[in-house]
């Protein structure tokens, strides 16, 4: 008898399509998919989501005898993920593409594909524990340190816990790559993709341009004391934090410390001033559906390559929060992700907002 019945977001690289073996071996109904996402007149060699991408899925599937589809989505991608990555660059803050992508297409748009088909349950090849006792779910992190991808799932919620499933969770890497050899997949050695897949070369400013149509002007670097110290080439090039590509010449190393849309304006500073205790963060979900009522000592992640760090959440009105690390943080960057952490568990995040 079946476990049940599994839609598998499968992207043609090793982790989903082990993720589809281990269901199928542990006697789930499944069945692959891969959404087409960038147009095609978007050049996205060496990113993710290609067509030679969804046939080396489509080649794991006929392997473990599951059907497969592929569901063009490139319509919602853009509305969903590229429009928003273009306009959270042009207001000055430094999006995460893959978050929006796993929250409005993965877990959205996927799933109620696979609904539509039959399918409750939906399964892809993060690597990230989902944990249940007594009907509440808990999203945990990944048995290997160096893989864990529990990060960028913050947004999860209890419905979606509760009908997700992550069979690598508790594999290494190289585990991972050891069943997809044992099982004959053409993708057991295939390369992780480190590109996003609408700016394989990482020309962000060339993607904004090419979606609006339009040039941004150019306009001062300045001090912290308004010293104009050189010109910018448009504020969609500059992200906090950044020293590389400046191109300007000054005593001492300058690095981005803020973005100053309105007067379109890149603010510089010494590397010292950087670093900052607090921050707002938006938009935030918590796991367990239930905003705590005063603050909670936790850890917080501002970056996906970054260990936590001991900080204070203090729940605010309109689905905010505010939060106060313990030490100081380099580079807290608007646009990117909070994550909150009780040790290995996620207890929700948000969008840094200032």
């Amino acid at each position: 008898m079946s476990k049940g019945k599994v839609l598998i977001a499968m992207s043609g690289g090793v982790d989903s399509s082990v993720a589809a073996y281990l269901l199928t071996r542990d006697g789930y109904d499944c069945v692959g998919c891969t959404m087409k996402l960038c147009p095609d007149d978007v050049s996205h060699e060496g990113g993710c989501c290609t067509a030679d991408d969804a046939d080396d899925a489509r080649s794991v599937a006929r392997r473990i005898g599951i059907p497969f589809y592929v569901f063009n989505m490139t319509d919602l991608f853009k509305a969903n993920v590229i429009d928003r990555f273009v306009a959270c660059y042009r207001a000055g803050r430094t999006p995460n593409p893959c978050i929006d992508c796993n929250r409005t297409m993965k877990f959205a748009e996927l799933r109620r594909r696979g609904e539509e088909l039959g399918y409750d349950l939906l399964a892809t090849g993060h690597y990230a524990k989902i944990e249940e006792k007594d009907g509440r779910y808990r999203l945990k992190k990944a048995a290997d340190p160096s893989k864990d991808q529990s990060y960028v799932l913050y947004h999860l919620t209890q419905e979606e816990l509760k009908r997700t499933l992550f069979p690598l969770g508790n594999l290494t890497k190289g585990e991972t790559r050891a069943l997809a050899a044992e099982s004959g997949f053409l993708n057991a050695d295939k390369p992780d993709s480190q590109d996003i897949c609408f700016v394989p070369d990482g020309d962000y400013a060339a993607v904004i341009a090419r979606y609006t149509d339009k040039t941004e002007p150019e306009g001062d670097f300045v001090l912290p004391d308004g010293t104009v110290v050189g010109r910018h080439k448009g504020i969609s090039r500059y992200t906090v934090g950044q020293r590389r590509g400046l191109g300007i010449a000054y005593s001492e190393p300058l690095y981005v410390k803020r973005i100053l849309v309105p007067e379109n304006k890149v603010l510089l500073a010494r590397n010292e001033d950087l670093y900052e205790r607090a921050c707002t963060v938006r938009d935030v979900n918590w796991i367990s559906g239930e905003t705590p009522g005063e603050p909670i000592k936790c850890a917080v992640k501002i970056r996906y390559r970054q260990t936590e760090q001991p900080a204070t959440v203090t729940p605010l009105s309109d689905g905010r929060a505010k939060v106060v690390f313990d030490a100081p943080q380099r580079a807290i960057t608007p646009g990117q992700s909070a994550v909150f952490y009780d040790g290995d568990a996620v207890l929700g995040g948000g969008e840094i907002e200032s």
